[in-house]
């Protein structure tokens, strides 16, 4: 911690020499450090932020170079700038050179967006960018770096109080917007807009897409679950398997679901995956990224989801839930742990995961491709089950 203080301090002292600035301060520069899945959800409330900047102003996004795969969700006149966290943290020489870019850009106005901030990452980033005024929510709490966190609040011009950490990530965003812009709106639903997805010509879909992965695998159903939908699709049903070839590679078990009729692996791109799974008639993913992108799409979607974000990401709350979206989710007494699970896995999966109700999950895709229920109750969608 004591290095990266000296970093810190040699670079600031540094950039006043080193660093010409030219005329008075323009733009914003709105901070989204998220992951894939936060970026998805971000994009939807990111025009309410640049409201804030004046005729002919530019915007930019910041964003981290491993959800940079979703810049394709912002308008096409925001600047996206991306950075490499992990380099930032380590390589000096990254970071004298992020120093100098955000120090010469010259913002009017920095807003970062996480209530999750990391005293070293993003808030030093904020620091080097020394803008006219410095926006944010008051940060989460972190034992491990509380003290600075605390200590960095002298750089923020304004601070807005965003409520309790369970609350719906586009509700808590809507609402800090609100605040900062004076305006009464209501939080948008999860749909984004058509015009952002380019058309492609020659690609070929399938009717039914599932993204079994997860970046924390214990969020992942299994393979047997899978399995079992696929064979209760109607006959001719075309399935793609979607993740990334390190998906399949870090989870071989679910190879064996490409031993199935009908059934391939489909690994585009976010930016081009998002036209297949628009023209799909069903989507089944877990919690995750892909599971965000086909809600706003406006896809049919069936999230086999945990308990562990409930509150939070999914289900969304209320008011911004899409129609076309059903989450199933087996409702726990610690539910909304946001990942820190203090019970013990079963067959490698959160609890939770595990006691998902494999004929609800049946049930609901076949009622979601088809229109029509098999199961003798209709299974409720974004309630426990």
């Amino acid at each position: 911690m004591l290095k990266s203080f000296l970093i810190l301090g040699l670079l600031l002292g540094l950039k006043r020499n080193l660093f010409n600035r030219v005329g008075p301060a323009k733009g914003i520069l709105i901070i989204s450090a998220g992951g894939l899945g936060d970026t998805v959800l971000f994009s939807l409330v990111a025009p309410r932020f640049a409201s804030l900047a004046n005729d002919n102003e530019p915007v930019a996004i910041l964003l981290r170079n491993d959800s940079a795969k979703m810049a394709f969700m912002f308008p096409k006149t925001f600047n996206i700038e991306v950075i490499n966290f992990k380099n930032f943290r380590k390589s000096l020489s990254y970071r004298f050179q992020i120093a100098s870019f955000l120090y010469k850009a010259h913002y009017r106005i920095v807003i970062t967006t996480d209530q999750l901030r990391h005293p070293d990452l993003d808030e030093a980033m904020i620091k080097m960018a020394a803008p006219e005024q410095a926006l944010a929510m008051e940060p989460r709490s972190w034992s491990k770096y509380d003290a600075q966190l605390n200590a960095n609040r002298q750089i923020y011009s304004r601070l807005f109080d965003s409520g309790p950490d369970r609350l719906d990530k586009i509700v808590r965003w809507n609402n800090f917007a609100n605040w900062l812009s004076g305006k009464d709106l209501l939080p948008p639903k999860v749909r984004i807009d058509p015009s952002l997805l380019q058309k492609k010509q020659g690609f070929s879909t399938s009717d039914v897409y599932i993204q079994p992965f997860s970046a924390v695998a214990l969020k992942q159903s299994p393979v047997s679950l899978y399995r079992r939908i696929i064979q209760a699709l109607p006959e001719g049903t075309s399935v793609a398997i979607t993740g990334t070839p390190g998906d399949l590679k870090n989870n071989p078990q679910f190879r064996e679901l490409l031993k199935l009729s009908g059934v391939t692996f489909n690994s585009a791109p976010f930016e081009d995956l998002v036209l297949n799974l628009r023209a799909a008639k069903l989507i089944i993913s877990v919690d995750t990224a892909a599971m965000h992108l086909a809600a706003a799409i406006g896809t049919p979607t069936l999230c086999l989801a945990s308990a562990a974000f409930v509150g939070e990401i999914v289900p969304y709350a209320p008011e911004v839930m899409p129609e076309n979206l059903c989450v199933i989710y087996k409702s726990m007494n610690c539910e909304g742990c946001l990942g820190s699970c203090h019970l013990e896995p079963i067959e490698d999966m959160y609890p939770c995961v595990a006691a998902l109700d494999d004929d609800q999950a049946v049930a609901k895709a076949l009622e979601l491709l088809t229109g029509r229920t098999t199961a003798k109750e209709k299974v409720s969608c974004s309630l426990p089950n």
